[in-house]
């Protein structure tokens, strides 16, 4: 053993007695003197993992395997100094060529109970779990998406004038609305992974209770990821309902590819086909197939703070039945960006559009409806304390249309509090 000056109990007597911060705090001062001397290194290295610093651990017990390689007691200590550091694939490496040695039965149980330790924790990365929940208060001037425009000329009847019902104009109201959500994801292979989740919410308006709306989403899926890109496959469920009573259901299935170009650039491509149906006999008029494709692009700027996105995707939607205005194609375009302002607050911001043309000539206004619809939303996120968020958010909406009734605008201002779980 080599001889240092110090306190007259020497480190490994301070070792022996379970004053392993003693020993590190020793020991640790005679670092710049008697480092590269294995006895010395392998003592520093037991000391400082035992008084909780495996960081420094593993720079003393590198320099004593950097001598002496096959030193299986060094070994043992090296992988147990990555254990705790939370490197356990490298952990697992040690302790496998400790394996190789043939160590005492003692030693042996020790690796094989660490082994197992690693096995599990790796497993239990493999399957995630997360979930949210979410309260949010608004003010919405117009909870039923209509017209401002009380008098409409109806072309079929010569340009009589009609005066649309209260219920059929531009309704105001304060909203309260509740979500909650939960998602898993299971890794097979490191390539292959499947998941599910479920988001269920509900909106109530004060005084407005006719446009009370709650659903149930639903979805299932598999991804594979090799190299930089990953293709993901998927099924989805909806179910909606208005005033508390049965709307619709919504059902269909979705794919995508992501490819990823550098740290920077991400390109996503996606499709999603699903059928809607009406659960009132009046509404099943209605029921509709939509198809949708699409492309959008991910860039992070160089301050690794903010990102930009824009999207792009072109829309189907076929009638079931005889839809006034028969079925619907169009496309739709967004933008938008995000910029952090510190490690608790960021700023979104985006805008859309999107135009549908429909192709069946409506009887009452003797023209084939088309439809401009623009929207814009700013906000914020405040990550005020662990796994909670504050969002303030106001988004803009106007439909500008060939047919008066289907011409409205919209302004959403909310306030809402959410609680991550994962």
């Amino acid at each position: 053993m080599c001889q240092y000056e110090h306190s007259p109990t020497d480190a490994a007597g301070l070792l022996n007695e379970g004053k392993a911060e003693d020993a590190y705090q020793l020991l640790a001062a005679k670092d710049f003197e008697y480092s590269g001397n294995s006895e010395f290194d392998y003592l520093l290295g037991i000391a400082a993992l035992d008084s909780g610093h495996p960081d420094k651990a593993t720079l003393a017990l590198e320099r004593v395997l950097a001598v002496d390689p096959n030193f299986a007691g060094a070994r043992l200590d090296m992988a147990r100094a990555y254990f705790h550091l939370g490197d356990l694939p490298r952990a697992k490496t040690e302790l496998e060529a400790v394996m190789k040695q043939e160590p005492p039965e003692a030693a042996r149980i020790t690796i094989e109970k660490y082994l197992a330790a690693i096995d599990s924790a790796e497993e239990a990365k493999k399957t995630r779990y997360s979930a949210y929940l979410e309260g949010t208060v608004g003010r919405d001037t117009n909870v039923n998406n209509s017209t401002s425009q009380s008098d409409v000329a109806i072309p079929a009847f010569g340009d009589l004038v009609f005066t649309l019902n209260a219920t059929s104009l531009k309704t105001p109201a304060t909203y309260y609305m509740g979500a909650i959500g939960g998602e898993v994801n299971h890794d097979f292979t490191g390539q292959w992974s499947v998941n599910g989740g479920v988001d269920l919410r509900q909106r109530n308006n004060h005084k407005m209770h006719t446009y009370d709306f709650g659903s149930l989403d639903a979805r299932a899926g598999a991804a594979f990821a090799t190299g930089d890109e990953v293709f993901r496959l998927g099924l989805t469920w909806g179910f909606y309902e208005q005033a508390h009573l049965k709307n619709r259901n919504s059902y269909g299935f979705t794919g995508g590819w992501q490819h990823t170009f550098n740290p920077k650039n991400q390109l996503n491509v996606f499709g999603q086909y699903g059928k809607n149906r009406y659960s009132d006999p009046t509404y099943q008029v209605n029921d509709f197939n939509q198809a949708v494709i699409g492309a959008g692009m991910l860039h992070i700027l160089d301050d690794g703070k903010s990102a930009l996105f824009g999207s792009i995707n072109g829309l189907k939607e076929g009638a079931v039945h005889d839809r006034a205005d028969g079925s619907k194609s169009g496309y739709g375009l967004r933008f938008g960006g995000q910029t952090s302002l510190s490690e608790e607050a960021e700023v979104f911001a985006n805008v859309g559009f999107q135009r549908g043309q429909y192709d069946k000539r409506n009887l009452a206004f003797l023209v084939k409806r088309d439809d401009k619809l623009s929207d814009a939303t700013l906000g914020a996120n405040w990550h005020f304390a662990k796994l909670w968020t504050f969002r303030p958010q106001i988004s803009y909406s106007r439909n500008k249309s060939n047919i008066a009734i289907y011409s409205f605008d919209r302004i959403d201002a909310s306030m809402t509090v959410r609680r991550d779980f994962r």
